[in-house]
């Protein structure tokens, strides 16, 4: 198990180490994996989707990933996972709406993070992903708590205040996260069940 009071720069795996790429860019590669449509092809099966989501997570993470045995890719991509979750479980069960966007959100979300850091993050040549989410974590008033906290209410089907009305739809397009592009499978089954074509 990973100690929040280390500063890892290695994971073990099969009873062997291997170094783990820790700046906070390879990390956000990782988790936009889902979000860039070149990785997919259109025709690709739900294992072979599973099967490129896990050997691109690995290629990213491990400088020497191709050492790791097949047998051990289950357990590498549980640790990398303990490792972006900084060692800290979720006790609670079921999916999460999803708030923010790593992607969508950057240009909101750097400037917060650059006021807590006090620097210009992306100038500098490293930053260990558990410092980045430091930073994240900390952020308080900003355009970018703005913005989550009205998705929270409009998810949660909260009544928005008249200046939160306002903002939103001021900024209705940084604001709305995009709809998860369906897969060929979804979209037939969709097709199947409407008897209509339901585009993405």
């Amino acid at each position: 198990m990973i100690s929040v009071w280390d500063f890892p720069q290695s994971l073990e795996i099969g009873g062997k180490e291997y170094a783990l790429r820790t700046d906070y860019r390879a990390v956000l590669d990782i988790l936009n994996i889902e979000n860039d449509p070149q990785i997919f092809p259109e025709d690709a099966s739900e294992w072979e989707k599973n099967y490129i989501r896990v050997r691109t997570s690995l290629v990213i993470a491990f400088p020497e990933w191709e050492t790791i045995p097949i047998e051990n890719w289950e357990e590498a991509i549980a640790k990398l996972y303990e490792f972006i979750d900084c060692g800290i479980k979720d006790d609670k069960a079921g999916k999460k709406p999803t708030l923010m966007s790593w992607e969508k959100d950057a240009s909101i979300l750097i400037p917060a993070i650059n006021n807590v850091a006090h620097t210009e993050i992306r100038a500098l040549p490293y930053l260990h992903w558990w410092t980045f989410l430091g930073y994240y974590m900390s952020i308080g008033e900003s355009l970018f708590s703005e913005v989550i906290h009205i998705r929270q209410k409009k998810i949660s089907g909260k009544k928005l205040e008249e200046w939160e009305r306002k903002f939103y739809r001021e900024n209705k397009s940084l604001i709305d996260l995009e709809k998860p592009r369906r897969s060929q499978q979804e979209q037939e089954e969709l097709e199947k069940l409407f008897g209509i074509q339901n585009k993405n």
